[in-house]
């Protein structure tokens, strides 16, 4: 079955991507820090929801809703989303054991937006950050390791009912060529420059596996899946950065 559906990404990988979403992202000269707190910074970035059901089922608004906003400068992706979950679960102590099966928020990145096949390469990124702010994906040796060097994460509950969760990240960018034997520096990032990106939150209420998987970006199934994302960058929206 997964043979299958890998031929059908493979032959799909040329177009650009099958999603329509694309929107710039605002530069900042002050870097926003990085600790599941609100400040004045982030005014100037427009919130982008995550409505769109990618695998599992459609949860109540109660169990999840979740809206996110982007900014950048020379050294980072600054990410930061606003998650409704009632019920956080962690369950896995080996961050590297089943991370997708616990509550995640799970970044994809494609530095240039080149699209394609990423399963078992690094030319795009699929984040899985657990709730102890470290990072996994899987490796070129087609097993999963922590990239916590890559990014920066913090969450916080708020006070407030329905507690929302304000969790911040900084990401950097690597080029296509990077591999786990031999990493390589991260990319500045530029005015002007195009990149692949979806977010996405795994959401679990107490199962043996995730309840919902819910996204940012809407595309068309393969073979009757929409969990794309870890696989192929074609799924991925576009960002501009605008400075």
């Amino acid at each position: 079955m997964f043979s299958g559906l890998l031929k059908s990404l493979l032959v799909a990988s040329f177009f650009s991507s099958l999603s329509a979403h694309a929107f710039d992202v605002t530069y900042t000269s002050q870097a926003p820090v990085i600790d599941g707190a609100q400040e004045a910074v982030w005014q100037q970035a427009s919130w982008h929801d995550m409505p769109y059901l990618m695998d599992g089922t459609l949860p109540e608004k109660a169990d999840f809703t979740g809206r996110y906003r982007l900014l950048w400068d020379e050294s980072y992706l600054y990410l930061q989303a606003e998650i409704t979950d009632d019920v956080l679960i962690d369950t896995h102590a080996d961050p590297l054991e089943r991370y997708w099966d616990d509550d995640a928020l799970e970044i994809f990145v494609d530095g240039d937006a080149s699209g394609g096949i990423h399963q078992f390469n690094h030319s795009a990124l699929a984040y899985h950050i657990g709730l102890d702010n470290q990072a996994a994906d899987i490796g070129d040796d087609e097993k999963a390791h922590l990239y916590n060097d890559h990014i920066n994460s913090r969450w916080k509950r708020q006070l407030d009912a329905p507690n929302t969760i304000l969790w911040e990240v900084a990401i950097k960018r690597y080029p296509n060529d990077y591999t786990d034997a031999a990493p390589k520096a991260p990319i500045p990032l530029e005015s002007g420059d195009v990149m692949g990106f979806m977010l996405a939150y795994c959401d679990n209420d107490g199962s043996e596996v995730r309840e919902h998987f819910m996204g940012s970006h809407d595309f068309a199934a393969q073979n009757g899946s929409k969990n794309l994302g870890f696989i192929t960058a074609d799924v991925f929206g576009k960002i501009t950065l605008k400075k």
